[in-house]
């Protein structure tokens, strides 16, 4: 496989990616590039569902005002709306692909509610709607003959003028990028017209996430190498609950546990969220996962409780039939047993900065999904805004790709090279550096967790600095594989969270200091990072 031409070249196989998919497959060739096999991403992790307005007493402004307080005062009001009143419409649409939402005795759509919510807005698939949707978009995807899916695949780089043989003076924009074949080795380009990327989140920075061993920051990452700009990268969500046990591997309970009346217990079983915020177990996730952290801490425990088993058995049983599943295969029956439960790296609420439209400040590179910055999350992401997300940009970039009318590729493409592998070995050294991984999820995870300080954050800094010049030196002298290009991203995207907190001077949403006070005036300083000089 030489190389491949494609009108689009789509990177992640999430919702977004899969949505953009069939959003773009009318206008021309598709290729959806793939780490795993096409069902492996975030999406699939998603339990509680996705949020809009579907009730007569819900309002668009009401779930506007709900994410803008959720948001720290940082979210893009534009951006907001946008997610807010075309949601609905994009919801349809996957009711209309095949996507199985739980309805209630009279047939309409059962409304849950989660944490900053004020209403019952969000539509599910009982405690798996990630899973549902993504299974419903790859039938619809795996029936369109112009949509290519390369499973095993990964994106080791962007091409851009930085690549071409001829570069001259030419603009910054990319003209597709470079794949590797994980199971071959082999690296080749796939050149495209436009380029999307929608690579999911960056968890796996950290010790302890919800997020799936894919999710490595490889959109982020490569963007920015390429010269994206990179926005906002300091607030990273920590999903309050996730389950706390030997074997449970941070296994998320979602946030309609509590929405759907759990309460967090110390050990003792004494409730302490009402002690933070008034809307206690329903509070906005910074607040209660800082809850939970300043809990834990005072009181020297490793976990709190979460306790829903006030409701009757047959009621915690259907709504939440996987939790259950899950729980009970480790010894936890949530009907009679309160769960044991800690905070883990959930979402990047920053990521590569876009317009309203997905486009990034490189020509024909947009982002969507996890992987951009839309403005919408601001400092602190409302719940079960993300999927929302995802499908509303995607169409929007599909929008703006139809509105430029016939697409030719860029002349410069002639004199894109193959991939040059020449200096490198297949080395037998990996374990050496191996040893990196663990390190940078240590020093993120004890440095640059949920509380920080600028003297934790300048010593991350300092030893992600070393870290990034072994990883840079040990790349540029070996072969190409998956576990090397994750390194390389991991490595990169908190070299850039830690950067981006240092710059904020302020306590503000996700983002909470001990050296400065709580700030929760309007602001809508935005944290930018590029390396384009």
């Amino acid at each position: 496989m030489s190389r491949i031409q494609a009108d689009f070249l789509i990177i992640g196989s999430g919702v977004s990616g899969l949505f953009s998919a069939l959003k773009l497959a009318p206008l021309g060739s598709v290729v959806v590039v793939t780490k795993k096999a096409d069902y492996e991403s975030n999406t699939n992790y998603a339990q509680g569902g996705i949020a809009s307005v579907f009730d007569d007493k819900d309002k668009f402004e009401e779930h506007i005002e709900d994410t803008l307080n959720a948001g720290a005062g940082l979210c893009d009001l534009d951006a907001v709306k946008v997610l807010v009143e075309e949601g609905p419409t994009r919801v349809r649409e996957l009711l209309e692909i095949g996507v199985p939402f739980t309805k209630d005795e009279s047939g309409n759509l059962d409304l849950a509610r989660e944490g900053g919510h004020r209403k019952h807005r969000i539509i599910h698939s009982h405690d798996r709607t990630g899973s549902a949707i993504e299974t419903a978009l790859l039938d619809a995807v795996h029936a369109v003959p112009n949509i290519r899916i390369l499973e095993n695949h990964a994106c080791v780089d962007l091409i851009t003028r930085h690549h071409l043989k001829d570069k001259e003076d030419l603009p910054l924009r990319c003209y597709g990028a470079y794949i590797v074949d994980t199971e071959t080795g082999e690296v080749f380009p796939v050149i495209a017209k436009k380029t999307l990327l929608a690579t999911g989140g960056s968890g796996q920075v950290y010790l302890h996430s919800t997020n799936p061993n894919i999710a490595t920051g490889d959109g982020v990452a490569t963007a920015y190498r390429a010269g994206a700009i990179i926005k906002n990268m300091e607030f990273y969500q920590f999903h309050p609950t996730s389950l706390f046990h030997e074997q449970g591997n941070s296994f998320l309970i979602s946030e309609a546990v509590r929405g759907h009346g759990g309460i967090l217990k110390e050990m003792n079983g004494r409730p302490f969220m009402k002690d933070y915020h008034e809307m206690g177990e329903l509070a906005p996730r910074d607040i209660v996962a800082r809850a939970i952290d300043d809990t834990m801490k005072k009181r020297g425990e490793s976990y709190v409780l979460l306790d829903i088993t006030h409701k009757p058995a047959n009621d915690i049983i259907h709504h939440f039939p996987t939790i259950y599943e899950r729980c009970k295969k480790l010894g936890i029956d949530i009907t009679t047993d309160p769960i044991p439960v800690v905070p883990a790296a959930h979402f990047m609420c920053g990521g590569v900065a876009t317009d309203l439209f997905g486009r990034t400040n490189i020509a024909d590179l947009y982002a969507v999904g996890e992987t951009a910055c839309t403005g919408v999350h601001g400092g602190n992401r409302l719940a079960s805004n993300s999927l929302l997300e995802c499908v509303v940009f995607a169409q929007r970039i599909a929008n703006d790709i139809r509105s430029q009318g016939k697409l030719d590729y860029a002349k410069e493409i002639v004199n894109i090279p193959d991939w040059n592998k020449e200096g490198t070995t297949n080395t037998e050294e990996w374990v050496l550096i191996s040893h990196n991984l663990v390190e940078i999820k240590t020093i993120m995870s004890n440095y640059v967790g949920i509380v920080r300080s600028n003297l934790r954050l300048e010593r991350a800094l300092r030893r992600l600095n070393l870290i990034s010049e072994e990883v840079k030196d040990y790349y540029k002298r070996t072969t190409v594989s998956l576990d090397l290009l994750e390194l390389r991203n991991i490595v990169k995207v908190a070299e850039l969270i830690v950067r981006s907190a240092l710059l904020r001077k302020e306590s503000r949403g996700l983002h909470f200091s001990t050296d400065y006070p709580e700030d929760r005036s309007p602001s809508r300083k935005d944290t930018i990072l590029s390396n384009l000089s």
